[in-house]
Order: structure tokens, then sequence, then C-alpha cells
């Protein structure tokens, strides 16, 4: 699938890999999101930025709050 021009939320819905993301994140299981991000085409250190982006701020990313 040719994901270029799209925003991160909307190629996770279109691979239908939203819901797992989410379930991912608020279980900041970061290996699961690096294997999520990776099948939509994120590099490996976009990956990591944006995982640490959202586990420093999942309040403002509709996630979890960190304990």
């Amino acid at each position: 699938m040719d994901f270029s021009g799209m925003t991160l939320n909307e190629r996770l819905f279109e691979a239908k890999l939203l819901d797992q993301f989410q379930a991912a994140a608020n279980a900041k299981d970061r290996k699961t999101l690096i294997d999520i991000l990776g099948k939509v085409n994120v590099k490996p250190k976009e990956a990591e930025w944006t995982i640490d982006t959202i586990f420093n701020n999942s309040e403002k990313y509709g996630f979890k709050r960190q304990e």
C-alpha cells in the first residue's frame, strides 16, 4: 500500500491497525508499536521518536497517563 502523503493516523486506519496501535500504546508495549509502525512504512528512528513522544505526553494524544 502506498502511504505517501498520509498522516500517521490515516496510515494506521487504512492498514486497519489503528485499534491495535491504540491498545499497544495504552499497554506501553514498545515492541508491538515498533512492529505496527513498520507495517505502515515508518522508519525505525521515526518510530522510536513517535513512541517516545506519545509516552511523554500520553494524555495529550488520548492515551492512558504514564505511571
